[in-house]
């Protein structure tokens, strides 16, 4: 077990899976958990780990059991709320700021193996990678603040996703959080009233700093990958495998090349590489409406040049976004050219 004071009459456990915010004073909370969320006064805000080999199903359908068993680990059978992860709570991360008004305190659990992008379609198949995170203010933020914070500490959770180049599972878009992603912001109320919790207020440029930290750390801690990942994952995040790119590009017969090909064609030349994934930025924008002004005639743009035999004349059943398509085009050529000039 884990124990550290963060206020007076306050502290925070970790035992097991549980990370716990207790105060004995109690705590006004407003968050989005699963148990006993929204506007609330509590004793204990709580972030409760699935354990390993616990049914997913069961979990979903009766989840008060694993919360009420899980608050007892830690001594609390009454006035608490909770969130659930599947990321494990040892992983978690703590970031304090403070000043002469107020203490900051952000601790945040995450897993983003479910990544999301908020107005997307989505078809749910399964529920893995959460990013929950507790906001504690030793300190007396109006209630209209709290949800500012909330707020800001949600949009500082999704610049670390940002950071990171998380894409959408769905979509392969630029990813905001995952599907079941909580927030509690929880005040001793002690102190002068603080109005504002925005990204631009005292108090909110410290929720935001904190929040982007700790979800930050606790991702790195759950899933290292996200900070070692190759080109070839990333455009495959985007929904867009080496395989795919090699069976579109070889419907242009005289560029016709296999994956394994297509794939030491581009690991020989890391230029190549920078060279797509800056091509699917300029196709992020293009599908978006968002392209400069300099491309407004993206036809143009991304005009494959030099069409001169008839073999490519079915440049256009090439099913690729038009900025990589051009560009992976461009590369295989000039592979060719470099080849024939031996």
């Amino acid at each position: 077990m884990e124990e550290f004071s963060l206020a007076e009459n306050t502290r925070l456990i970790i035992k097991e899976n549980v990370l716990a915010v207790i105060c004995d004073n109690g705590l006004k909370t407003v968050g989005s958990a699963i148990f006993n969320g929204g506007c609330k006064q509590v004793k204990a805000v709580l972030n409760i780990g699935v354990p390993e080999g616990y049914s997913d199903l069961f979990l979903h359908l009766d989840p008060l059991q694993l919360i009420t068993s899980s608050a007892a680990i830690v001594g609390i059978t009454k006035d608490y709320l909770a969130m659930v992860t599947a990321a494990k709570i040892r992983n978690y991360s703590l970031v304090c700021k403070k000043t002469d008004d107020y203490t900051i305190y952000v601790a945040a659990t995450a897993g983003c193996s479910h990544g999301e992008s908020s107005g997307e379609d989505m078809a749910v198949e399964e529920i893995v990678g959460t990013i929950n995170i507790i906001v504690f203010i030793d300190g007396n933020p109006a209630e209209s603040c709290m949800v500012a914070a909330l707020i800001t500490a949600t949009e500082a959770k999704s610049a670390a996703l940002r950071d990171f180049d998380v894409r959408s599972r769905y979509t392969g878009d630029s990813a905001t959080g995952s599907i079941t992603d909580a927030v509690t912001v929880a005040a001793t109320g002690r102190g002068k009233e603080v109005v504002l919790g925005g990204p631009a207020s005292k108090l909110g440029k410290l929720v935001g700093y904190c929040a982007r930290k700790a979800v930050t750390e606790a991702l790195l801690k759950q899933e290292p990958i996200w900070a070692n990942r190759t080109v070839f994952d990333r455009l495959k995040e985007r929904h867009l495998p080496i395989e795919k790119l090699a069976a579109e590009v070889s419907k242009i017969e005289d560029l016709a090349l296999t994956t394994e090909e297509l794939t030491q064609i581009l690991k020989h030349n890391p230029q190549t590489l920078a060279t797509l994934l800056a091509a699917t930025k300029m196709d992020d924008d293009y599908n978006k409406n968002l392209l400069p002004t300099d491309f407004k005639d993206w036809n143009a743009a991304t005009q494959t040049p030099n069409k001169t035999t008839a073999q490519e004349t079915n440049y256009d059943a090439v099913n690729l976004p038009p900025f990589i398509k051009t560009a992976l085009i461009k590369i295989i050529k000039a592979q060719q050219h470099k080849q024939v000039g031996k």
